[in-house]
């Protein structure tokens, strides 16, 4: 067989068929790890804008917050974190802690209903207590027939518990802000609260160390998508230059 006929033979179907194989995986990979650095773009793009709108209404004059007629439309992407301010009185012996674990360490945070002049219920998480103050003795007290204002940021409902810890309302074990279930275990009429909770921001007169401590809010968000969607774009261009490298190893030995 001369070298021009040699070089012309097409290559055995095992050794075809491998090679068709490994470029219709390449193209697979290549086209997933796009799929996944272009859904890492809409991320970043949707991530930033949440963060602009927090940023807004955090900073935005205090609001009244949403009222009875308004209940059933609250939702996070148009309420959470709005400023508003509320007035009323604190119902004292129907709050609830719930644990957590601030910058000051850990401790709970202070629930406590609050019953507005125009009748209507608002849990208001009036800041954190470290466990030496979870007792309502132990605190400064506090006059159950004020009427008080409440400035602070409007949070969505928290229900189930926490990182593989659920509610346990018999025992009044909390471990996140469920609205819903903390409101029934305290006895409180379903109709008449709110389906949010308001985080309270610091009592310019409180004291250093008077509890709680309100104003605790954490407003940071991660960020991490422009490093995922560089990674991802970055492994379908090494898929991509793979690919290339099977292409020319296969031409190399259909010539030689």
């Amino acid at each position: 067989m001369s070298p021009q006929q040699t070089a012309d033979r097409p290559p055995a179907p095992r050794a075809r068929y491998r090679y068709v194989l490994a470029l219709l995986s390449l193209l697979l990979l290549f086209v997933g790890f796009c799929a996944l650095g272009s859904w890492q773009v809409q991320r970043l793009f949707w991530k930033l804008a949440l963060i602009e709108r927090v940023e807004a209404r955090v900073h935005a004059p205090p609001q009244a917050p949403p009222g009875r007629a308004e209940w059933s439309q609250v939702d996070a992407s148009r309420d959470e974190y709005r400023a508003v301010s509320l007035q009323g009185r604190y119902l004292h012996e129907q709050e609830s802690l719930v644990q957590a674990v601030t910058e000051r360490g850990a401790g709970f945070w202070v629930l406590t209903p609050l019953l507005t002049d125009g009748g209507e219920i608002v849990l208001v998480n009036r800041g954190f207590v470290d466990p030496e103050h979870r007792e309502a003795a132990t605190r400064t007290p506090a006059d159950a027939e004020a009427t008080v204002r409440v400035t602070g940021l409007l949070r969505i409902s928290e229900p189930g518990g926490g990182f593989l810890r659920d509610n346990d309302a018999r025992a009044g074990r909390w471990y996140s802000r469920d609205v819903a279930a903390i409101a029934a275990a305290q006895g409180l009429p379903a109709g008449d609260v709110a389906p949010y909770f308001v985080d309270a921001g610091r009592e310019p007169a409180a004291g250093t160390d008077a509890q709680p401590i309100g104003g605790l809010t954490v407003l940071r968000f991660h960020n991490s998508h422009l490093v995922y969607l560089l990674t991802w774009y970055g492994l379908a261009l090494m898929v991509a230059g793979a690919a290339v490298i099977v292409v020319r190893n296969e031409r190399r030995q259909r010539r030689g």
